[in-house]
């Protein structure tokens, strides 16, 4: 077969090859993260990047130790927000088929994905700052999991609060309209790419990043709470009524929350 002849299967073929990529790259970060939660398990103590983030050890962490932070963080996201970008990354790869069919300049795939997922990066960072200056504060316990009820209880009514707010419908809308996105938001180039990848991160972030900060309630390593939370997102994204789970999800949050901040201290 002639090599344009390949690249024209290879083409036809392209929802596949997204399909498995994604799912591979989500694997490894989901394989990693259970790697390390079932190493904490047994040892007590969580290793990222060769550096011991949680144990006995209260005392507060060097500045150095933000770098492995970020990378756990960074797997964290990469594992969590893979699934669900899965449609967005579908269409532009559907729409990158048919203006090539069309004879259009073609738009790699890839640099969409790494926009996307450079902007979670840039929330990575900042989880990692929190959960750093958290230690430091000693409102973590040594498993990473909130030992204050007041962060607790605030943590989720706050989350359930922003469930309800404009700026959550309208993120929310964005991500649920992948094919109005890029057809109102398409740029040309490697560039162009890029720059739509930024965009629908920083609107997935706007939606999500609130109940990503849950994760200090449970155990920023807890995979039951990152496997819920997942679900969550995936759910908000992929129902066709969307918008009145995630208010349900809100009512839940701040009954939740409530409950805990009227609770008697232990």
């Amino acid at each position: 077969m002639a090599f344009p002849d390949r690249l024209e299967a290879t083409l036809r073929h392209d929802r596949v090859i997204v399909i498995v990529a994604l799912t591979g790259v989500a694997g490894l970060a989901w394989g990693y993260m259970i790697r390390e939660a079932q190493g904490m398990a047994q040892t007590g103590i969580c290793q990222c990047a060769g550096i011991a983030m949680s144990g006995p050890d209260t005392q507060p962490w060097s500045p150095f130790a933000i770098v492995p932070l970020f990378l756990m963080w960074a797997e964290m996201m990469v594992a969590m927000m893979i699934p669900s970008a899965t449609p967005m990354i579908l269409t532009f790869a559907r729409v990158n088929r048919q203006r090539r069919e069309q004879e259009r300049p073609f738009v790699p795939t890839g640099l969409f994905v790494l926009g996307y997922l450079i902007v979670w990066c840039g929330f990575s960072l900042i989880a990692a700052l929190a959960q750093w200056g958290l230690h430091g504060a000693a409102l973590l316990s040594p498993v990473m999991k909130s030992n204050s009820t007041i962060l607790s209880g605030l943590l989720l009514m706050v989350t359930g609060i922003f469930q309800w707010t404009p700026w959550k419908r309208a993120c929310l809308r964005h991500c649920n309209s992948p094919l109005g996105f890029l057809l109102g938001d398409w740029r040309e180039g490697r560039g162009g790419a890029l720059a739509m990848g930024l965009k629908h991160g920083v609107h997935c972030t706007g939606c999500c990043w609130l109940l990503m900060a849950l994760l200090f309630i449970a155990g920023v390593m807890n995979l039951l709470w990152v496997a819920a939370i997942t679900l969550v997102v995936l759910l908000e994204k992929m129902l066709p009524r969307g918008e009145w789970f995630c208010r349900v999800v809100g009512a839940g949050c701040v009954a939740w929350g409530g409950w805990i901040l009227a609770s008697p201290p232990a």
